[in-house]
């Protein structure tokens, strides 16, 4: 990639990064995309799943391929001490979406001037990180796909940052590469009494939290497959009032994950089957809400062969690694389970990056990952349509 040019991407990134928004609030980074693309002449539809932005690349006909970057930042307070730190309180690109934002946007530069016969969507995606607050509880690439935006796109491919691989390697898992990812909050309501008194008086929703923890520790160990990877965990805990009162609430949080979706929707069902046995058996009410419910990543390992040229010229034999899949949840999920997709892990360790991961107040990424991602993103597009046009 030119000198110029990477250093104009560096630029942009540098401004996401200082005025970071959370989902459905990209406001100014989808102005920012739309200006860079209005400046390449390369048309566009705005507002799309409330902030996203979709731009059309399309030279002849031929088939249609997805490149996708996410947008929203975290609401974390940055503890970087970078000299573009974020402007905004209690904001920050912990995770890396300022580069992906970037990356696509120097992806778009060099397609411009590519040569090939198709279509090439660039999706610029709001909310990743979760719904934040929307009405259906919807992540921006659910909304994308279910609004028909990938109806006729043969492929997708995605990238993402990662903060302790060095500069200049990729990663990819094949098959189920990124976790079933759920989030959930459990009420347990009961009734307030004189702890010492007259206990009998009360439903101790301290007790039936304790009884609700213990016995969901058993579904993972001997309701699914020694076999199949899963984690339950409770996260979070808090209830009562008072030394001598029984509490009459107990709010428990925490994750599931699962590389399998059978193996997920079985935790949750037996996970709702001692909620019902333990209202039954306290006479409490416990309110069960799976509030974030993401299905996994699945990498197509046709399509990951397709991309050969484009790893070996970006990156060389000996920096394209395959790993083991990972718990972390995604919403490129949604794509992938729509089209044949491929989704990596990018190299973006900076020197001065103390072992942090992604969504620490203190990460650091390498901006030099930025020509990398985008001439990949861009040959790998290329590369995918013209396969798909001699198949």
């Amino acid at each position: 990639m030119e000198k110029q040019l990477t250093e104009r991407l560096i630029s942009i990134r540098r401004q996401i990064h200082t005025q970071p928004e959370l989902g459905y609030q990209e406001i100014n980074t989808s102005k920012l995309v739309r200006k860079e693309l209005q400046a390449l002449n390369i048309p566009f539809i705005q507002d799309v799943a409330g902030t996203g932005v979709i731009a059309t690349i399309t030279k002849g006909t031929g088939p249609c391929i997805a490149l996708r970057a996410d947008m929203d930042a975290l609401p974390i307070q940055e503890d970087t001490g970078l000299p573009f730190s974020s402007e905004i309180n209690g904001k920050m690109h912990a995770c890396g979406h300022d580069l992906h934002t970037t990356m696509l946007i120097g992806a778009a530069t060099l397609l411009k001037e590519a040569s090939f016969e198709g279509t090439i969507k660039l999706l610029f995606q709001p909310s990743e990180e979760g719904p934040n607050g929307d009405p259906e509880s919807k992540t921006g690439a659910r909304k994308i796909v279910e609004a028909g935006h990938l109806d006729d796109v043969r492929a997708a491919l995605g990238l993402h940052v990662h903060p302790l691989m060095p500069v200049g390697r990729i990663s990819y898992a094949l098959g189920p590469a990124l976790a079933c990812t759920g989030f959930f909050t459990i009420e347990v309501l009961g009734k307030a009494a004189h702890a010492g008194a007259a206990p009998q008086l009360g439903i101790d929703a301290v007790l039936v939290a304790a009884q609700l923890v213990q016995s969901a520790q058993s579904i993972v160990s001997r309701h699914t497959s020694p076999t199949e990877t899963a984690v339950l965990s409770f996260t979070k805990i808090n209830g009562g009032v008072a030394p001598n009162v029984t509490a009459d609430k107990v709010t428990i949080e925490g994750t599931i994950r699962s590389l399998n979706l059978d193996t997920y929707q079985i935790i949750i069902q037996r996970l709702q089957k001692i909620i019902d046995g333990l209202m039954t058996a306290f006479d409490a009410k416990i309110i069960f809400d799976l509030y974030y419910d993401l299905p996994g990543v699945i990498n197509d390992k046709q399509v990951h062969s397709y991309l050969q040229n484009s790893l070996q010229q970006t990156f060389g034999e000996n920096n394209v690694i395959e790993t083991e899949a990972i718990l972390a949840g995604e919403d490129f999920a949604y794509y992938s389970r729509k089209v044949p997709s491929m989704f990596y892990f990018l190299g973006a360790q900076h020197p001065a990056n103390d072992g942090y991961f992604l969504h620490h107040p203190k990460v650091l990424f390498n901006e030099d990952c930025i020509p990398y991602g985008a001439s990949f993103l861009a040959n790998a597009a290329v590369d995918m349509i013209r396969t798909y046009s001699q198949a």
